[in-house]
């Protein structure tokens, strides 16, 4: 991590913690995060899908994330050997964000059955989720639909009405 955080920097970056990570923005726009995981560090460029990669070097967060992609290092040879591709793709990505680019909208969301019949059932509810953002919405359904079992997902749907009453999200404290 130290070892990246000099490039950053060096980009005309803007340190900040966020979520409990050291996030780098331009001009109040968030860039890029640095997560370190289990086996490697991620330096995750939060429109990553939106930059060029002739380099190859980046990789999708998972199946349901639009936006961002990470480049992974494992040693600090990984940082000197990348460290010219990840100040081009920082200065493209602070063009990106300059120039307001943003994927195309997200594919329309179909709700699991049993969200969708608790929704139409309680419009306070139905409300709330509705004012949730897009990302929310889609977390609590990904993970309601995720279960195997219909009582599963009721129960998933029972733990977390009060969070979403309360406009939070699945992993919000």
């Amino acid at each position: 991590m130290t070892a990246l955080r000099p490039i950053l920097l060096g980009a005309g970056l803007i340190e900040e913690i966020k979520w409990g990570k050291p996030c780098y923005s331009h001009d109040g726009a968030n860039i890029v995060i640095l997560q370190e995981m289990k086996d490697f560090l991620s330096l995750m460029f939060f429109k990553g899908a939106l930059l060029k990669d002739p380099a190859g070097v980046l990789k999708e967060q998972g199946p349901n994330t639009r936006h961002a992609r990470r480049i992974e290092f494992t040693s600090v040879d990984d940082v000197a050997r990348l460290a010219g591709t990840v100040e081009a793709y920082i200065e493209e990505a602070v063009v990106v964000e300059e120039a307001g680019l943003e994927l195309g909208p997200a594919p329309e969301l179909i709700l699991a059955d049993e969200l969708k019949a608790r929704l139409d059932r309680d419009p306070k509810l139905k409300a709330a989720f509705e004012s949730l953002t897009p990302g929310r919405q889609r977390e609590y359904n990904l993970f309601i639909s995720g279960a195997k079992q219909a009582t599963t997902r009721e129960a998933r749907i029972d733990k977390y009405t009060k969070a979403i009453l309360s406009g939070k999200g699945l992993r919000d404290q």
